[in-house]
């Protein structure tokens, strides 16, 4: 698989292995007992929520790939090739990750720190369930109930505002045509607009390929890239596709270049996604 595809599927928390959450008596799902007051994060996702629940001087470090919000202490941890001594280097009383690489769990647990492991959510209620998590664990309780509250009502009024047509789209993440089925992560949000996306049924499980024959016969309404921001794709980049040009989605101008983070992470910003496709659906206009 593309390089560029692999990191933007394991952003997404979609690495072909699949992710699912622990059982509530996992012993990766740590309860904390005091405030934790030296948190490391080797999320993205984790990193904003932390922010957004109002622990962000308790976070003393954050991967390579925590870009947001842009004061988080980001460093040159790797969330997908962790060094357990620069994590325990940093002594954190709490470590959030999504996935348990290279006996990082088993290797904190030795060291006697606790791990806080949150895989990929599968759906929009697994991101609520996440956000409370982490907010209870770092002594935020309160802030994570508004949080999700708030979180829920955007998404609503964001449904609510846009017209609600039975639609067709392609979400691409990259320009090898690796895409999102109705049933991924990224998928439910675009349902909850009445889309549905022309790779549901395909091999390869939620994170399928298409190829360009399969795309344009399957003629897709709106096509949603990915890989503007890394990759320069462009409505223009599209059209300009052998066979492209003769879809709906081209013919009709409704390419339209998403936000790479806000397609890829399950924090709270997912309102900010639903948003987004909300406002395209309004006003047709990238």
């Amino acid at each position: 698989m593309p390089k560029r595809t692999i990191a933007a599927l394991a952003a997404a928390g979609a690495l072909i292995a699949g992710c699912s959450d622990p059982a509530p008596d996992s012993p990766t799902d740590v309860v904390v007992g005091d405030r934790p007051e030296a948190v490391l994060s080797l999320s993205p996702t984790a990193t904003e929520t932390l922010f957004a629940v109002g622990a962000g001087d308790q976070v003393v470090a954050v991967d390579s790939q925590s870009d947001f919000p842009p004061d988080a202490p980001k460093t040159d941890l790797s969330a997908y090739t962790p060094s357990l001594e620069a994590i325990v280097g940093y002594k954190p009383d709490l470590v959030i990750a999504s996935d348990d690489i290279d006996g990082l769990v088993a290797g904190l647990d030795a060291a006697d720190i606790p791990v806080l492991l949150l895989p990929a959510a599968t759906t929009i209620d697994d991101a609520y369930s996440q956000i409370e998590r982490i907010a209870d664990a770092t002594g935020h309780d309160a802030e994570g109930d508004a949080l999700v509250a708030a979180t829920r009502d955007r998404i609503d009024a964001a449904v609510a505002r846009a017209p609600r047509e039975e639609q067709t789209y392609f979400h691409e993440l990259d320009s090898t045509l690796y895409t999102v089925t109705s049933q991924s992560f990224v998928g439910q949000i675009y349902g909850l607009f009445g889309l549905t996306s022309i790779a549901d049924g395909s091999a390869g499980g939620d994170y399928p390929q298409m190829s360009d024959e399969g795309v344009i016969a399957a003629d897709p309404d709106i096509v949603f890239l990915a890989d503007s921001q890394c990759c320069g794709e462009s409505a223009e980049s599209v059209a300009a596709r052998p066979g492209w040009s003769v879809t709906t989605a081209v013919r009709k101008g409704k390419v339209f270049a998403m936000d790479e983070d806000l397609s890829s992470r399950w924090g709270p910003r997912i309102a900010d996604q639903a948003e987004a496709v909300a406002s395209l659906l309004v006003s047709g206009n990238p």
